[in-house]
């Protein structure tokens, strides 16, 4: 999957911008705070309906502005195009249209146009709280599995109804907390089953790529927690609803799973290095977007936001190495100066084109 055009009006601090890009690597250049994440934000908007960096639609709208505009075309295997528009205004409901066609559902468009970043945010995987980690599973999982999505939304619906109900300041019928604790073991299963699986076939894929990365063989930890790991969610949302009305909320579930990361004995969260933790981080998304190429229908979209940062050049060097290969399609690169563009070029021999982003406006340089 290529994307061939894209055109932003009002996003962010993006006014206008109508670009046509190269099917393998597209480089932007510019100081900090310039506006080039904010292009990757709507290419990555996009994909996923949602900024990677605002959730709240509106504040994605430029200042002084009522409106905020996405349009692109991209083209699929066997030479077919497609049309995806975008519309976020205030006081109205976001639209998403595919070749002029308004989804009934925003959950529909997920996959459809599969896309990994990797930024320096991401370094809160390690360092922030277990909702990022089930998060970043959740994305991969989402974009391809169908059955798993919809089982989320559920999840996360019946949840919400019986937090309602612990929060109740009446008495509560036992049946109406069967009702929601029956749909939330019934999904909770097929989440944690599919969550299992694909820990268990992500680990070593993972471990192959920080290796590559760190040129080390120490062995990293990736290993899946649950309650359900334990025992079966009906018997354990049974023994904890005394508690869980005295706390008002629900304690156990899947929504509550985690990932135990580690190198060898030891969570990097406590002992890794700014170098470790970075290289972690990135050896993390190159696997998913490795896992998402196997078991999608098409090559995903990769942007690399500011990554060379606080990296040793051994680092950068087998980075540029890996993107390089035949298995990365389209690539988006933003950097503050081209200290690496050449080697990159030079490796993957093939089309680029080159940006230059400042105050939110985006200009194609010749490719010298």
């Amino acid at each position: 999957m290529i994307l061939e055009h894209i055109s932003v009006l009002h996003f962010k601090n993006i006014e206008q911008a109508d670009l046509d890009f190269s099917p393998k690597i597209n480089y932007f250049l510019g100081k900090n705070a310039m506006g080039k994440t904010n292009l990757l934000d709507a290419i990555y908007y996009l994909s996923f309906c949602k900024s990677h960096s605002n959730p709240i639609d509106t504040q994605n709208i430029a200042h002084k502005q009522e409106f905020a505009l996405l349009q692109a075309t991209y083209l699929f295997e066997e030479q077919r195009s497609e049309n995806f528009f975008c519309s976020i205004r205030h006081k109205h409901k976001k639209q998403f249209k595919r070749d002029k066609r308004e989804y009934e559902r925003l959950s529909e468009h997920i996959g459809v146009l599969p896309l990994v970043i990797v930024s320096p945010a991401d370094t809160e995987l390690i360092v922030g709280g277990s909702e990022l980690r089930r998060k970043f599973v959740d994305i991969i999982l989402s974009q391809f599995d169908k059955e798993y999505l919809q089982s989320l939304i559920r999840y996360n619906k019946a949840l919400m109804q019986r937090n309602a109900l612990l929060k109740s300041d009446y008495p509560v019928e036992e049946s109406l907390f069967e009702i929601w604790e029956e749909q939330l073991a019934h999904d909770g299963k097929v989440i944690h089953s599919k969550r299992n699986k694909f820990v268990e076939d992500f680990t070593p894929v993972f471990q192959e790529y920080y290796n590559r990365i760190a040129s080390t063989d120490e062995n990293i930890v990736f290993e899946y927690e649950s309650h359900l790991n334990d025992g079966e969610l009906p018997a354990l949302l049974k023994e904890r609803r005394s508690r869980d009305q005295i706390l008002g909320y629900t304690s156990v579930g899947v929504h509550k799973d985690d990932l135990d990361m580690r190198i060898g004995e030891y969570s990097i969260k406590r002992v890794g290095s700014q170098g470790q933790n970075k290289t972690y981080v990135i050896a993390l998304k190159l696997a998913q977007f490795d896992m998402m190429a196997r078991m999608g229908y098409t090559t995903p979209i990769l942007l690399l936001d500011d990554i060379f940062d606080k990296l040793d050049s051994d680092r950068v060097e087998q980075i540029i190495q890996i993107v390089s290969e035949d298995k990365f399609g389209q690539i988006f690169i933003t950097d503050t100066n081209r200290k690496y563009l050449d080697d990159i070029i030079k490796k993957v021999n093939q089309n680029f084109h080159l940006y230059h982003v400042e105050n939110g406006q985006v200009e194609q340089l010749n490719n010298e």
